[in-house]
């Protein structure tokens, strides 16, 4: 039912963009947007037949709250270590993270938490033994890194999707 729902939603903006975009509502206008938008909406959904089923809204809006809180946090703490120290006080490195998320709607989510946190790069993640690789722009404690990406951002993952 919720897929059927995601499918008209989007199939409804894709038509109300093409009316936009054309600046008319004449019957041949519209009838483009219906044909054109149910094409879209139809290869879309046999490009990914793995569907999300994401649970606990309130874990969702919790994880949100805080990766928005690290994003602020760590913009600071870059800036300010770019702009008020010397590049020989950066300390840049690897770290390898085992992580217990199989998900790959969650591993994709994380991979994009990880990108959207200043100073840290998602660089590689290995399927077969699910270790994550990260790169931090100032690595000062490998243990205070892993309990934030196992902690703060892989648990509620698990929770959300597994």
């Amino acid at each position: 039912m919720k897929h059927s729902f995601n499918s008209l939603a989007m199939w409804v903006f894709l038509s109300i963009m093409w009316l936009l975009i054309n600046d008319s509502i004449s019957p041949a206008t519209i009838l483009a947007s219906v044909i054109l938008a149910a094409a879209l909406v139809w290869a879309a959904s046999t490009l990914r037949p793995l569907q999300a089923a994401p649970k606990h809204q309130i874990i969702m809006a919790k994880l949100f709250c805080a990766v928005v809180a690290d994003i602020l946090a760590s913009n600071v703490a870059v800036a300010r270590l770019i702009l008020l120290s010397h590049r020989g006080a950066m300390s840049p490195g690897f770290l390898k993270i085992p992580l217990e998320l199989r998900d790959p709607h969650g591993l994709a989510t994380l991979a994009c938490i990880v990108t959207y946190v200043p100073g840290t790069v998602w660089v590689d993640y290995s399927q077969s033994d699910g270790v994550l690789t990260l790169h931090v722009l100032d690595l000062q404690n490998e243990a205070h890194w892993i309990n934030i990406i196992k902690l703060r951002y892989e648990r509620p993952l698990m929770e959300i999707f597994e």
